[in-house]
């Protein structure tokens, strides 16, 4: 018995060694990706970088993901360096959130006898995604029923061969064979153009900017659509947004811009984009990216709106007809 006991004895403190090392070991690896998570957002506080721009959209997705890894972290060790983790995860998630609030719309001021009296216009704004070809019939037939008065949509040319049928409803339209030859920015509305304008933003994508004056029952209404390349192209996100700006400087009247922007609305660019052009969001944005994220994703797709022009509502078309962005169905006003 005695043996026994001596051998046992040994074995019990060698396997809560094992474990206590097992367990810190886990808590370290979990400290460290939160670490590392949270220096990637904490960065852009201290310089701006394109390389961290993708990140920068994700910003509250990755510090609740930084925050989940400070808490498993502290049922395998409590640590002072986990609690810290969690404040500072806190800390950016709650800042993201001031963030996209921000520039986000003011609610309508009008009483509701007021409010009554103003008419309602629909926007349907869509990235269908330029190789979805097997779907064009489809969303074909969503621009066709929609019922919006204006229809904005990008990498336009799945619905090509679907043209005829769609200008039957939408007889006056600016991209695919209208002041360009290629098919991405297209814009289609019911009722005739005042002014019609489409140039490039930059150097890296032709055609992508379109700016259209249209008569909305005796109101002038600026219709813009825009899209943009993607944030971590280098810095042409950047340049195309300065140069977005200074032409919507220049834009008297209500002004709406819809567009696939790859970029959330809390990205430095995209913030010193709406203080400079004084254009506002609905809040909160419906997500629109990755299509897998569903409600969870982010907001890449926007539509902002310059006062007067009210944004009475934002909505995700809930399928994506196979594209890898979610359309969006804005319904605005302009108060008289």
């Amino acid at each position: 018995m005695r043996l026994y006991g001596a051998v046992t004895a040994p074995r019990a403190t060698r396997n809560m060694a094992e474990d206590t090392i097992m367990r810190h070991t886990i808590y370290c690896v979990l400290c460290v990706l939160a670490s590392l998570a949270l220096a990637v957002l904490a960065a852009r506080y201290a310089t701006d970088l394109w390389l961290l721009a993708f990140f920068e959209s994700l910003q509250t997705h990755i510090s609740l993901f930084a925050i989940a890894l400070a808490l498993l972290a502290l049922v395998f060790k409590r640590h002072w360096y986990a609690v810290f983790l969690l404040a500072f995860g806190a800390g950016l998630a709650v800042h993201s959130v001031v963030m996209l609030r921000e520039y986000a719309a003011s609610p309508a001021a009008n009483p509701p006898a007021a409010a009554e009296a103003v008419k309602t216009f629909k926007l349907l704004s869509f990235n269908i995604e330029d190789s979805n070809l097997e779907n064009g019939a489809r969303i074909a037939d969503l621009i066709v029923g929609s019922k919006a008065d204006v229809v904005e949509i990008f990498e336009a040319s799945p619905i090509g061969s679907q043209l005829q049928r769609i200008i039957d409803i939408y007889p006056y339209r600016i991209g695919c064979g209208v002041m360009t030859n290629d098919c991405d920015s297209l814009i289609l509305s019911k009722r005739p153009f005042r002014m019609q304008s489409m140039r490039s933003l930059g150097s890296l994508w032709d055609n992508r900017f379109i700016l259209a004056t249209i008569d909305m029952d005796g109101q002038p209404v600026n219709f813009a659509s825009a899209h943009l390349s993607k944030p971590y192209f280098d810095e042409f996100h950047m340049v195309e947004l300065d140069i977005m700006a200074q032409l919507l400087k220049d834009v008297r009247g209500p002004l709406i811009l819809a567009g696939d922007f790859n970029a959330s609305v809390i990205a430095p660019d995209m913030r010193y984009f709406l203080k400079e052009t004084d254009l506002r969001h609905s809040f909160p944005e419906p997500a629109t990216w990755p299509i897998s994220g569903g409600a969870y994703g982010i907001a890449i797709d926007h539509v902002f709106a310059r006062a007067p022009l009210q944004l009475n509502s934002v909505q995700q078309i809930p399928d994506a007809m196979g594209s890898n962005h979610y359309g969006l169905v804005t319904e605005f006003s302009i108060p008289r």
